[in-house]
């Protein structure tokens, strides 16, 4: 869960794309069904291609049809279009073509009206607004172009906000310099090439530019500024009177689309003969773009259709006219995040603790919980909350939950039926272990005795002692963690690996870090072994230690002087170490002294009074002891503990080397 929640704070692309799911749901679950609209739609389609020839139209044939708009009375016209170049069919134009050199033709067709002028006079003449699109690359015989709306803002610079390009493409100059609006249709990718939002403010060369729909309204209500209030997050709310529009922090709406109606279409071929109802434009937006399929202005939409572009822009006209558009609050993130958290830690801690048929209610509960309340907030609030997420978050969670609990169950249950079976063995291979562990010290005992008391059948201290030659002996006494036979069995592992390791005669450094790692390969869960290891030479009395988390080791003269060697690694099976040099290694001459190392059982036992025997309690054996030898050291310690089965608490191992002169 934790994974997940980090990656929904990262938010990559395909996190993204898992909320839009419900984004899009709601849409297509609840989507607006308008019979009627503000904007009408004159359509290049294909009976308009077939009736004008391939596009572009010379523009003519535009000032026809803005000029018969125009006798209706229409709150503004708007073009889906770019005009970027002269019109081919514009005299001069022709005079290039066809290399006319002839003077009194060259006069005649300079004396006629250019297509571009009439379209001009036309577009000068009415409430009209040109496309702009942001790019990337400067366009060739681009100019300094400005936006028609004025800013005015409250509260900061919106320019820190928007979204930018350096550069913007358009019409020709003169057409752009005859019009009431200029207005953007750049969609910004959102990865899937799916239009849910769109800034309606935006940056082209750090001027600031109107969204094409909200130009629209703009001019259409006879307004020449736009209002932007700020705070220090970023944009809040764009105004055209008498519309106010929320926004994000960069002045984003999510779009509300609507089902698309043929009425709201109408054939530029039919505009151009006057075949409509002049009703129809009263009063009304006009939008002039392309349905044909030939000219690939088709995009996507959440309701899991394509549609022409300029519709897009058409249904963002009347989102901000009748304040249909959707929210995505900047605030509801946080918000979607805990409520993901809350809902899968509740589901997960109900899939662990009650039975599994009532434990998939309450997943069902929880997921109807969040569709729930997403749909409410849609409907009730027209605002966007993520429920895909959160629905994958409990999911996963839910799932990895019944996972464990089926693991852990499937465990038990094993368990239950082997019980009586792994007592018996447990018993079977006590006397087994025990038995072939152990070394026989017999003959060492003149400097080295060591002895084991189990606590229960299978013990899980070990030593051992292993002769290289007549002078050097590896030597070892661990304790591993926990009781039973999986202390017993890890105990064996460690035990045998440590003797063939030995028996290679590596250096003791290589044996302890060859012995770790292959004990953290057994993977025995949670457990692990505190040990010291050693190699003595009984010919000139040194040593060398290592101690692995074991009880400090001691060691004392003939005068009783007590020191203790303390351990400088953690135990045995817990980190796996990257090389030997991980060991750390300590040289001792023990000639004249006597070595003593003991497990925790030894320090923890009980004494026959009912104290426990404490490593003061050794010191004090040892100083009542007038013969030192080892074999002498470890009966006085032993015989000193009680061996009740009651008061026997950890298994006794001790062992002890002395090397004399």
């Amino acid at each position: 869960m934790v994974l997940l929640i980090v990656l929904k704070g990262f938010n990559p692309s395909f996190i993204k794309s898992i909320s839009f799911l419900s984004f899009d749901l709601y849409q297509k679950f609840f989507t607006l069904n308008k019979q009627n609209s503000n904007v009408v739609i004159i359509d290049i389609d294909e009976r308009s291609l077939e009736k004008f020839g391939q596009f572009p139209w010379n523009r003519s044939i535009f000032a026809e049809i803005i000029d018969k708009v125009n006798e209706t009375n229409p709150k503004a016209i708007g073009f889906d279009i770019f005009f970027t170049e002269k019109d081919k069919q514009t005299p001069k134009e022709i005079i290039k073509a066809y290399d006319i050199n002839d003077e009194d033709i060259v006069n005649y067709l300079n004396n006629i009206e250019s297509n571009d002028e009439k379209f001009r006079k036309k577009l000068n003449s009415s409430n009209s607004v040109l496309a702009v699109l942001g790019s990337t690359v400067s366009s060739k015989g681009s100019y300094e172009r400005s936006a028609k709306a004025k800013f005015l803002t409250k509260g900061g610079d919106p320019q820190k906000f928007t979204y930018a390009f350096p550069y913007s493409i358009g019409s020709l100059e003169q057409l752009e310099k005859s019009v009431k609006g200029l207005g953007s249709i750049s969609f910004l990718d959102q990865g899937d090439g799916v239009i849910r939002s769109l800034p309606l403010i935006i940056r082209f060369n750090k001027k600031l530019y109107p969204t094409m729909g909200l130009e629209m309204v703009r001019v259409g209500s006879k307004q020449k500024n736009l209002f932007l209030e700020l705070d220090e997050v970023g944009i809040k709310k764009v105004s055209v009177r008498p519309h106010k529009i929320s926004t994000d922090a960069n002045g984003i709406i999510w779009i509300r689309y609507k089902k698309s109606q043929k009425s709201q279409y109408i054939s530029a071929s039919s505009v151009f003969d006057g075949k409509f109802d002049e009703r129809i434009f009263k009063d009304k937006y006009v939008l002039i773009g392309a349905s044909a399929q030939g000219l690939f202005d088709l995009v996507k939409t959440p309701l899991g259709i394509t549609m022409p572009g300029v519709e897009v822009h058409a249904n963002v006209i009347e989102n901000i006219l009748d304040n249909s558009y959707l929210i995505r609050n900047p605030n509801i993130y946080l918000f979607e995040l805990l409520f993901s958290i809350i809902i899968a830690l509740i589901t997960f801690y109900y899939s662990q603790t009650i039975k599994p048929k009532y434990s998939l209610t309450i997943f069902c509960g929880s997921i109807i919980s969040v569709i729930l309340i997403g749909f409410g907030f849609f409907l009730l609030r027209s605002e966007l909350v993520d429920i895909s997420y959160p629905i994958f978050v409990v999911t996963v969670v839910f799932l990895t939950g019944l996972y464990f609990r089926f693991l852990r169950e499937n465990e038990i249950a094993v368990i239950n039926l082997q019980k009586q079976a792994v007592l018996k063995k447990e018993r079977e291979l006590a006397g087994e272990v025990q038995k072939r562990l152990f070394p026989e010290t017999k003959k060492f005992e003149q400097f080295v005795y060591a002895k084991n008391v189990p606590a229960r059948d299978v013990s899980g201290d070990y030593y051992d002692i292993i002769e290289i030659n007549e002078n050097e002996f590896y030597f070892t006494l661990a304790d591993v963690s926990g009781k039973g036979v999986r202390s017993g069995m890890l105990m064996a592992k460690a035990s045998s690996v440590f003797r063939t390791l030995a028996n290679l005669l590596l250096p003791l450094e290589k044996v302890v870090y060859l012995v770790n790692n292959e004990i953290v390969e057994a993977k025995f869960k949670g457990m692990f072994v505190t040990a010291v290891f050693g190699k003595m030479n009984i010919a000139n009395g040194e040593i060398d230690i290592i101690n692995a988390g074991h009880e400090s080791i001691m060691l004392f003269d003939d005068a009783k002087n007590f020191e203790f060697i303390k351990s400088d690694l953690p135990p045995i099976g817990i980190i796996k170490y990257p090389n030997e040099t991980m060991v750390k290694k300590r040289k001792f001459n023990i000639k004249n002294k006597t070595f003593v190392v003991y497990t925790d059982g030894v320090t923890e036992g009980y004494l026959k009074n009912g104290k426990e025997l404490g490593v003061e309690g050794v010191k004090e054996i040892i100083l009542n002891i007038k013969e030192i030898n080892p074999k002498n050291i470890i009966t006085n310690i032993v015989d000193n503990l009680s061996f009740e089965q009651a008061k026997l608490r950890d298994d006794i191992t001790c062992m002890c080397i002395k090397i004399n002169e």
